[in-house]
């Protein structure tokens, strides 16, 4: 099984929740989904690969973009790319 990849853009500090969320439900699926938290105006790192973001979203395997963020949809977002 590949490894998922998992990728938040944190605009505002409205999104520090679903940073944390998004940790939180990847850290049940172990080393098998890798998280990387990038904050708006500190890092740009993503940049380069998304261009410019303006809303908190949520990438998963670098392909698949999700900007209405919640629970539920961040746990089925990550099940579905294990699933794949």
């Amino acid at each position: 099984m590949a490894k998922v990849k998992v990728e938040f853009v944190n605009t505002c500090s409205c999104c520090d929740e679903h940073g944390e969320n998004i940790k939180k439900i990847a850290a049940r699926f172990g080393d098998a989904v890798d998280v990387s938290i990038y904050y708006a105006g500190k890092d740009f790192d993503y940049l380069k690969k998304y261009g410019m973001i303006t809303r908190g979203t949520m990438i998963v395997n670098g392909t698949k973009k999700y900007e209405n963020l919640s629970g539920d949809i961040i746990e089925k977002a990550i099940i579905e790319a294990m699933g794949s």
